[in-house]
């Protein structure tokens, strides 16, 4: 028997497991999960390197399955090979096929989509929202690169989420840096969820767009092992897309029609359909066996990117960059800035992430062609190898970037708050994975003035915050929130981001601000410092973040010569420890004046809701409660929407009033 006809036969085989846990669950995708059947025992039993019983080992080949609604054939291929699943090799144990009946139930591993966080390491990524997987392969492809190691990156795809923009970002990117590691499989079986595909998904479309974006597009069978097999082995000086002709619904009549996506079959259904798959394979010899191809090397034997000095655990007081402020503000040539007291919390950043950089060979940094505006170009000068110019194209940036995550990096995806907007979908794939991402957003907040609310970003901390209050279920926040308000404050928050396991996000200012704390402030996560007003005798708590700390320092010094004492607070994390706020509240009459340059939802929502809870605590927030527009300095938009330094002057004695 040939090994087509071995592969055949496993298909039928394992399409039975694919049709019984689908209706097991009462739910799924078996019809799409059928059409890649050939595909996926192709790469798993006969072409990736890698060894089921420890997908751990950083020098097997991967899977990456962007069109994640089709797992159940990638969870009947594990459980075909012994592969094991668990978080960790000390409670791995191996799959088996009674586990399939177990899919979508809460305590099982098998989610409904890939999710490698929930005890599925074969997966490097949380995949199912479409569109993401072939960026994924090209971040863990980059970090391959810089480990010297010859690991190679399957991604299968529908030809209907072919028509996400992201893919196409990601075509691009892979051409760009040379990424030939990666072989995109295109599943083309020609439906979609509620209709056909457009015909510009059809397979000789896009064998033709492929060729015209730089890729050696190969059209095949997705059902002929042989075709497989010849098409992802093939090397060259371009990168492989396999363009697959494939049946939805393979091999079982009653889900071969479009309107089957996602639907199961009856319990009655099956009684009629298994017999014949298992008559169609008993006609098959099946002389030749299959299993997983020769393993990878052993762990040890594999180079990755060598570690910096261990990390400081992220609730340290002091923050982990391996240099003084001073120095590092010195060697990313940004004395003067200090020296002048006027430093921007986006070029602290790029100062803080050249000394982290230098030390750990683990940072990389992502940037969308705004490096000279994030200042991450600082990085990008002195480590081009591990600077990756993603140009504008956010969404497969940020993608990327959970790909070299899952392989060990520690990347910082910088680009602008506002265009960083553009890839929340993909950042809360991120989040549901447990990505290890930095992210970072430059030109935040309505300080960004002359360029116009086409530019800022005044919905972002809400976004954020609303991640910080949720647990990821190891006992730490899905997202924390940094949101400095000077450069020391911004060093010192880039520092902590790289020591904290799991995503952050750092909001970060265009103007040039003076410097208000001391080199050696220690900050921690959801921490706060008392800027003004600490004597007993204040009135009023005014609390702040970010860029409006400055305008709150003024109106505070206004208060206090009008005879009305003021505590002001930097709350510069989240999520916020709000006990000392309150406490300062207490102590100050019960009233807390909260002022943020953005939309309702952030700062305010997060002192609102712990005042609420502890009683007695009235909170008044002002924020950005209208559309900006553009003016020529900070100082007349901020007047536009109500947040001047006078403005906070007569909040604050309206509240006591």
């Amino acid at each position: 028997m040939s090994f087509a006809q071995a592969v055949e036969a496993k298909a039928l085989e394992l399409a039975e497991h694919v049709l019984r846990m689908t209706t097991a669950a009462g739910s799924g995708h078996p019809s799409s999960a059928l059409s890649i059947l050939h595909l996926v025992i192709t790469l798993t039993h006969r072409v990736m390197r890698h060894d089921p019983r420890d997908p751990w080992n950083p020098a097997a080949d991967r899977l990456v399955l962007s069109e994640g609604h089709a797992v159940p054939a990638v969870y009947a291929a594990w459980a075909d090979l012994g592969g094991v699943v668990g978080n960790d090799r000390d409670a791995a144990r191996v799959l088996t096929f009674d586990d399939l009946a177990e899919l979508r139930a809460l305590a099982s591993p098998l989610d409904g989509h890939p999710n490698p966080f929930e005890g599925f390491p074969f997966f490097d990524a949380a995949t199912g929202s479409l569109g993401q997987g072939l960026s994924v392969a090209a971040g863990l492809a980059l970090a391959t690169r810089l480990a010297g190691t010859d690991r190679r990156f399957y991604v299968i795809i529908g030809d209907g989420e072919s028509r996400e923009g992201q893919v196409w970002e990601a075509v691009d990117f892979i051409v760009d840096h040379g990424l030939t590691s990666v072989v995109a499989l295109f599943n083309c079986n020609g439906q979609g969820q509620a209709d056909y595909v457009s015909p510009r998904q059809g397979h000789d479309v896009l064998a033709a767009k492929l060729a015209a974006f730089g890729w050696d597009p190969r059209v095949i069978d997705g059902h002929n092992a042989d075709q497989i097999e010849a098409a992802v082995t093939a090397r060259g000086p371009r990168p492989v897309a396999v363009v697959a002709r494939t049946q939805k619904g393979w091999s079982v009549e009653p889900l071969k029609d479009k309107s089957n996506h996602g639907k199961p079959l009856t319990a009655a259904q099956l009684d009629v359909v298994l017999p014949s798959l298992r008559e169609a394979r008993q006609r098959i010899r099946t002389e030749v066996r299959l299993g997983p191809p020769a393993r990878p090397a052993a762990p040890s034997a594999a180079r990755t990117p060598a570690a910096g000095p261990p990390a400081r655990p992220a609730d340290e007081k002091t923050a982990p960059v391996p240099l003084p402020f001073a120095r590092a503000m010195k060697d990313a040539g940004l004395e003067q800035a200090v020296a002048k007291n006027a430093c921007a919390t986006r070029r602290a950043f790029g100062a803080a992430l050249l000394a982290l950089g230098r030390s750990d060979e683990r940072i990389v940094a992502f940037d969308g062609d705004v490096s000279n505006s994030t200042f991450s170009e600082i990085f990008a000068r002195a480590l081009p190898k591990r600077f990756f110019e993603c140009k504008i194209a956010e969404q497969n940036m940020v993608s990327a970037a959970v790909g070299a995550a899952a392989a060990g990096l520690i990347p910082f995806v910088c680009s602008f708050a506002k265009f960083i907007a553009r890839a929340y979908d993909q950042i809360e794939m991120a989040q549901i994975g447990r990505a290890n991402v930095k992210l970072v957003g430059s030109h935040a907040g309505i300080s960004l003035a002359a360029d116009g609310p086409s530019q800022m970003s005044i919905h972002d901390v809400a976004y954020f915050r609303a991640a910080s209050s949720a647990d990821d279920g190891r006992g730490a926040p899905v997202c924390v929130l940094f949101h400095p308000a000077d450069a020391v404050a911004a060093f010192h928050c880039t520092g902590l981001m790289a020591a904290h396991r799991g995503m952050c996000y750092l909001r970060t200012h265009r103007p040039d601000v003076p410097l208000i704390y001391k080199p050696d402030t220690p900050f921690r996560i959801g921490g706060s410092h008392v800027l003004a007003g600490d004597t007993g005798r204040e009135r009023l708590v005014i609390v702040s973040t970010g860029y409006m700390v400055h305008q709150c320092l003024r109106a505070v010094a206004d208060l206090a010569a009008a005879g009305v004492p003021c505590t002001l607070i930097d709350a510069y994390s989240f999520p916020l420890d709000a006990a000392p706020i309150l406490d300062a509240a207490r102590r100050s009459g019960g009233a807390i004046l909260v002022v943020e340059d953005n939309y309702l939802g952030g700062l305010a929502g997060a002192v609102s809701e712990a005042a609420a809870a502890e009683g007695g605590i009235r909170v008044r927030a002002m924020t950005c409660r209208r559309i900006p527009k553009s003016a020529r300095t900070p100082e007349e938009t901020l007047a536009f929407v109500g947040l001047s330094a006078g403005d906070i002057l007569s909040g604050a004695k309206s509240l006591l009033a």
